[in-house]
């Protein structure tokens, strides 16, 4: 089992990863992992491009917070995906391009609204649910991700983003590109075939 140490240093440099080629911007996204049954998840207001070993909160899977770093406020969907399954060991939420673009295109099945048109979605991820929009960090969003979080197995929030489990900080990481890669592909082969939705926020 990796150690601490080891998991905050995947997380900071998955983040500046993410941050460095746009996949993630501003302070926008969040991550976190398990480490000895607490939640360790990047603070409140965090930018990915300037993490450091100070810049995660600790939360204990009953919603306790350790030390003096606010969590982020979508910790909650962390926990959720969490309680979904114990092979789920970390995660990841950005706001990355094509995955948030794909979600405004009509979908017929909301448990699996990304076609594989490779083999690498299914076989990195699974099926992808999208969830309805809600504002980030409410409680209405938090209600929408819990009726969904059993019937796919990674997620697209609607004019949000991506949120991606895995095993590892690492295979959550991978996934989490295989998605936004698979939602270019798809966005690019069904231009104009697919009615485009025109949302506003609430």
């Amino acid at each position: 089992m990796s150690t601490l140490i080891e998991k905050i240093e995947d997380a900071i440099w998955i983040g500046k990863s993410l941050f460095n080629r746009g996949k993630a911007t501003g302070s926008s996204a969040n991550l976190s992992f398990i480490h000895e049954g607490n939640i360790y998840i990047t603070g409140s207001g965090t930018c990915f491009g300037r993490l450091t070993t100070d810049s995660f909160a600790q939360i204990s899977m009953q919603g306790n917070c350790f030390g003096g770093i606010k969590p982020s406020k979508e910790w909650p969907l962390h926990k959720m995906y969490y309680e979904k399954s114990s092979d789920i060991q970390a995660v990841i939420h950005v706001h990355s391009f094509y995955a948030t673009l794909y979600t405004f295109m009509e979908h017929e099945h909301d448990t699996d609204v990304v076609p594989a048109y490779t083999p690498y979605l299914n076989m990195k991820v699974g099926t992808i649910g999208l969830v309805p929009y809600e504002k980030p960090g409410s409680d209405e969003l938090f209600a929408c991700f819990k009726n969904s979080v059993n019937k796919s197995d990674a997620f697209l929030l609607a004019q949000h983003g991506p949120i991606v489990g895995g095993k590892s900080l690492m295979d959550a990481f991978y996934g989490l590109e295989e998605l936004e890669e698979s939602c270019h592909i798809a966005w690019e082969l069904n231009k104009g075939k697919k009615k485009l939705l025109r949302y506003t926020v609430k």
